[in-house]
């Protein structure tokens, strides 16, 4: 990334020198807090600020007595924010200083971009695909019951170097699909449905539309919707459940000396009808789902929760992250770290994970189920959120870092406005 370096004489002559013509919109501190910060997402809030067009900016860290330019997105909406890369090395307890000036904004390439095909989004970091996004209705194989057909799922998802972590649609759980997450038992009026098991004939998720496609320098992804239709009400289909998928991958390094991504996952739901509907307590539901490439067995790959536990122990316990890894043949180790937002429901969240003897082999499946052991009300009016982040790698990971992109996630950096 090309930096700008300016003289700095001090924030007076910085503003009425240096910019004569420039208006200084924000003077600011980020802050570390307890943790040590590497290439680290982070935003500021842009809320308040006296200008209508909020592309028309430009940021600079000070450092040594210079102004460095940096790259940044601007992301309009309820609460516009200001969001890039807080490069390098930060250690804990130590903040840095930035001004946000209007101006013309610095050119630059859009690192992350968001393109569609006739059946996916597929999201890219440079020319390297991270993730597909299916839009397009997936049949099963040939001589499988059509009800198993689906859209809106993540697969594939592909490692830095080209491993497929995903798999579809595998003759044991036609209806798994790569990473996703419908409710398995949802209680509407009278009846409960089935939105997980689509062999049941009772219910089923539909992508239904693009929201937004973003590009960028600092992010890039994209927001769809997806309806919940419920076949078991007095209409032969009905909606019942909103969602929103906000997906979006970093820019950024998050781990010195490995090729890894940093995808965010985030969905939004509300009811559809005018009255309550249940997501029924049970093993499988929501959250986050993932199953694993069929390379991947109990031989060959690993997991590990932020609890220490493993795949001999983990199934229905808590965690804050867990790691899935494994062998690619002639190809070397690949993962995914999910990571767990504190705002979940019934956060720290319970997991299935599956045992080790699964499917005679050892078959791999994960899942963070905000539901597993408490029934969870949603109720018309409310909109609820569950976010989770992804660390989509090649190598291995160990604890230390995990725990520290968990603690960025969790607890990003603070900011410290002087003016505004």
């Amino acid at each position: 990334m090309k930096k700008v370096l300016i003289s700095f004489l001090a924030l007076f002559s910085a503003t009425a020198v240096m910019f004569p013509q420039k208006t200084q919109l924000l003077h600011f501190y980020v802050g570390s807090g307890s943790f040590k910060r590497v290439n680290t997402p982070v935003s500021v809030d842009l809320e308040g600020i006296n200008k209508s067009d909020t592309l028309g900016f430009r940021l600079y860290e000070k450092i040594k007595g210079q102004l460095v330019e940096k790259q940044f997105q601007a992301e309009t909406g309820y609460i516009p924010r200001l969001w890039w890369i807080l490069d390098g090395t930060t250690e804990p307890g130590k903040e840095r200083e930035f001004f946000l000036f209007q101006d013309v904004p610095m050119q630059s390439e859009s690192e992350i971009t968001a393109s569609l095909t006739k059946d996916d989004i597929i999201l890219k970091k440079r020319n390297s695909d991270i993730l597909h996004y299916r839009k397009s209705v997936m049949y099963p194989p040939t001589g499988v019951d059509t009800a198993y057909k689906r859209s809106g799922f993540i697969h594939p998802m592909i490692s830095p170097s080209g491993n497929i972590l995903t798999r579809i649609s595998p003759p044991d759980h036609y209806h798994h699909f790569g990473i996703w997450n419908p409710w398995t038992q949802v209680r509407i009026g009278n009846h409960v449905t089935d939105f997980w098991n689509l062999n049941s004939k009772q219910g089923t998720v539909r992508f239904t539309g693009i929201n937004s496609m973003i590009n960028g320098s600092v992010y890039g992804g994209f927001t769809v919707k997806q309806d919940h239709i419920d076949f078991r009400g007095t209409k032969p289909e009905e909606l019942i459940i909103n969602e929103v998928w906000d997906v979006r991958a970093w820019n950024t390094e998050p781990v010195e000396g490995m090729k890894a991504y940093l995808v965010d996952f985030t969905t939004f739901l509300s009811v559809a009808i005018n009255e309550p509907i249940v997501f029924v307590a049970y093993r499988y539901a929501g959250g986050i789902g993932f199953r694993a490439t069929a390379e991947w067995n109990n031989k060959n790959s690993t997991v590990l929760t932020s609890e220490g536990l493993t795949r001999k122990d983990a199934d229905g316990t808590r965690s804050r992250w867990t790691d899935i890894n494994g062998a690619f043949k002639d190809k070397g180790n690949s993962g995914i770290t999910f990571f767990s937002h504190p705002t979940n429901r019934d956060y720290p969240e319970p997991m299935r994970v599956w045992p080790e003897n699964q499917n005679g082999v050892g078959d791999v499946y994960f899942e963070f189920c905000p539901t597993r052991l408490k029934d969870w009300q949603l109720d018309p009016g409310n909109q609820y959120r569950l976010k989770y982040r992804m660390l989509v790698y090649d190598g291995k990971i160990d604890k230390a870092a995990a725990e520290r992109l968990w603690n960025d996630f969790a607890y990003p950096p603070s900011v410290r406005i002087l003016n505004k």
